[in-house]
């Protein structure tokens, strides 16, 4: 399943992107994968990322993963701006 955040950053997006390579072994681990993760050009406190997770339930441990909160809340991330669109079925990543 492909999910799509977007999120308010207090300090840009340089300590998120930091904050996430850190900690993207734990993600993988639960089930999720990066697909996109970037600011707007003109605003670098709001984030917008497109995730690929292998089943609702590991959405929930990821969303539920109070130490990665805490991690991401340290590093900018304002949680309660969070807004998650879970995509169709028929979304894809590639054509090959």
């Amino acid at each position: 399943m492909i999910v799509k955040l977007t999120q308010k950053l207090e300090r840009g997006f340089g300590p998120w992107k930091e904050m996430f390579f850190d900690n993207e072994k734990t993600l993988n681990e639960m089930g999720g994968t990066l697909i996109f993760a970037g600011s707007e050009k003109d605003d670098d406190n709001t984030m917008h990322v497109i995730m690929e997770f292998s089943s609702p339930d590991a959405l929930k441990a990821f969303a539920g993963h109070e130490e990665l909160k805490a991690k991401r809340a340290a590093a900018g991330a304002i949680l309660e701006s969070t807004v998650v669109t879970v995509l169709s079925s028929e979304s894809f990543t590639s054509t090959t």
